[in-house]
């Protein structure tokens, strides 16, 4: 007889939980309160009819991000606080994780509200603040001292809200850990930059596989001064796959339904603050069937792209604004600005004005018609000729016996400033600045001239990405008429004049500003092949004698890792040799 075999039958499966999750990448107004809770009860109500489990907003969504110093004021709070309680009611049937600033006492969290079928359940405050480029939050908030988690169908769901997350050790390894934690929630507002999702997927892909736990993150969308949020709002399996993922630079409610084998229970030490969801929201639901979800990824010219346009209409339309002015010089700087105006704010809604001088070249002023019809803007013309003949007369006996130079070259470029900010009073058009990064780091502007404007679009692009992006632009069929891009950059303030004569090519000075600005080496350090030591020096030596020029101009959308004023905050006055 054949040996006796032992029984094949399999230990018994574990029940799968399933839970639908929302992810509500959602555009908040900093301080609108009722814009910001109308628009989180709207994606109630849209998550309650796909039969969403749970809902995700994005950090500090009910006082939009970042508040600032409205959290010193007593009222911004308590309007805080009166919002979130307008919102509790509409979670009947549903879990939701919304952002709020919470007084509790003399102190004041970056708080995440658990709100479960129409109750406040439970708060989880952020326990790792940032402090660092543009972050400020110890300035405002005390930190949370207790990971939060909660119990819903049978599946236990950990709270952490954006910092938290960043830290491999931090709060999500604690719930994961020591929590049993299943399916591990993160509500962030992580502005853009240059590189910025990329390596913010990859370290959420890594935290799940560290934590070996489902991921929920959801991120805001939108402008807010010179931040941009890209969204990119994902969900994440246990092996670091992307399950599924929001787009970037638009408003998304994204819903993934997660199928989940429940961890062993655990009970946790008393530095876990456990929550259980009401039983009337235990049952499994029949859910109805999903919309397919497209996810297209960019490109980092597209991404960067992106986040100047949006940058530039949320800064424009939550400041008031309907349509935009600015001056057309023929250059490829503020052919790309208009570019980005036109796109953000639709072309019947920019002006740009050709303001030519006697050294203006034929070809710029007939450059700057031609990008004009390509996107389809209005133009107008003020030669500035009688504008400076009046000022030479004025000048006159000051100036008498000194020989023409800058004074007389800055005037041009304060003459046309003055009559793009005329238009804006009398029009009411945002007048945008069109300099860029490289330009603003070593004072090629001029303050009161170029650098007026209520917004600088590409003040943290440099010149090699300005080129990089129009080149772009023009892949599928030219927009900017290729004359702007090949000819050589010239303020043309007098005759001949090239950038050259003041500046080493761009090509050369980029990364210098790149090892000095946002590496921070020193000039010892600062290697360029083709550039002297001299040279360098030179360069480094305007970026600081410039920094009272930066200081008074204009806010412009962050593109890079680090953009001047909130993320380089150096003194004026100073004497440090770099």
């Amino acid at each position: 007889m054949p040996a006796s075999k032992k029984s094949d039958k399999s230990a018994p499966k574990k029940p799968k939980t399933t839970l639908r999750i929302a992810l509500a990448q959602i555009n908040s107004v900093v301080g609108d309160f009722d814009y910001n809770t109308n628009k989180i009860k709207n994606h109630l109500k849209q998550a309650r009819k796909m039969g969403a489990d749970v809902i995700l907003f994005p950090e500090l969504t009910v006082t939009g991000y970042p508040p600032e110093d409205l959290l010193l004021k007593e009222s911004f709070l308590k309007q805080s606080q009166k919002a979130l309680e307008r919102i509790v009611s509409h979670t009947r049937g549903l879990t939701a994780i919304v952002g709020f600033a919470e007084k509790h006492g003399n102190a004041i969290y970056n708080s995440a509200a658990l709100l479960c079928d129409g109750k406040h359940v439970g708060t989880c405050r952020k326990m790792l603040l940032p402090n660092y480029g543009v972050f400020d939050e110890k300035r405002y908030f005390q930190e949370g001292n207790t990971p939060v988690r909660f119990a819903l169908k049978g599946a236990t769901l950990g709270i952490t809200i954006c910092e938290d997350i960043w830290e491999e050790s931090g709060p999500g390894k604690t719930l994961c850990s020591k929590g049993g934690v299943d399916l591990l929630l993160n509500i962030s507002s992580s502005p853009f930059h240059k590189g910025k999702s990329k390596a913010r997927k990859k370290m959420i892909q890594q935290r799940a596989r560290s934590y070996r736990s489902h991921i929920a993150y959801v991120n805001l969308v939108g402008g807010q001064d010179e931040l941009v949020f890209d969204g990119q709002s994902m969900m994440v399996a246990p092996n670091g796959k992307i399950i599924t993922q929001g787009n970037s630079f638009v408003e998304e409610l994204i819903f993934s339904d997660i199928a989940i084998i429940p961890k062993p229970k655990k009970n946790p030490s008393s530095k876990i603050r456990s929550y259980r969801a009401p039983a009337g929201l235990a049952k499994q639901k029949k859910y109805p069937a999903l919309p397919p979800h497209v996810c297209c990824e960019k490109t980092e010219v597209e991404e960067i792209f992106s986040a100047l346009v949006l940058g530039t209409r949320d800064y424009i339309s939550k400041n008031g604004f309907s349509k935009a002015v600015l001056g057309l010089s023929g250059g490829i700087d503020s052919a790309l600005t208009a570019v980005i105006a036109a796109q953000a704010l639709g072309p019947e809604n920019v002006v740009g004005v050709l303001m030519p001088s006697p050294y203006s070249s034929e070809g710029s002023v007939q450059d700057s018609l031609d990008l004009a019809k390509n996107i389809n803007i209005a133009t107008m013309t003020l030669p500035i000729e009688k504008a400076m003949k009046a000022y030479n007369h004025i000048l006159a006996k000051p100036f008498k016996g000194t020989a023409s130079g800058l004074a007389e070259e800055n005037l041009q470029a304060r003459i046309r400033g003055n009559l793009l900010m005329a238009l804006s009073n009398k029009m009411g058009w945002m007048v945008l600045a069109t300099g860029n990064k490289s330009e603003f780091s070593v004072g090629y502007c001029t303050l009161y001239g170029d650098m007026a404007g209520g917004f600088a679009v590409i003040k943290d692009v440099p010149k090699v990405w300005v080129y990089k992006v129009s080149r772009w632009l023009n892949d599928e069929k030219e927009i900017i008429p290729e004359s702007i891009i090949t000819k050589e950059p010239s303020a043309e303030l007098r005759p001949g004049q090239r950038d050259t004569d003041s500046l080493p090519v761009y090509d050369l000075l980029d990364p210098v500003l790149l090892k000095y600005i946002e590496e921070d080496k020193s000039v010892e350090e600062i290697k360029i092949p083709g550039l002297s030591k001299t040279d360098i020096k030179r360069v480094t030596k305007l970026v600081d004698a410039s920094e009272y020029k930066r200081r008074q101009g204009p806010p412009g959308v962050k593109i890079t890792p680090k953009a001047f004023g909130k993320d380089r905050r150096l003194p004026i006055t100073h004497r440090h040799k770099s």
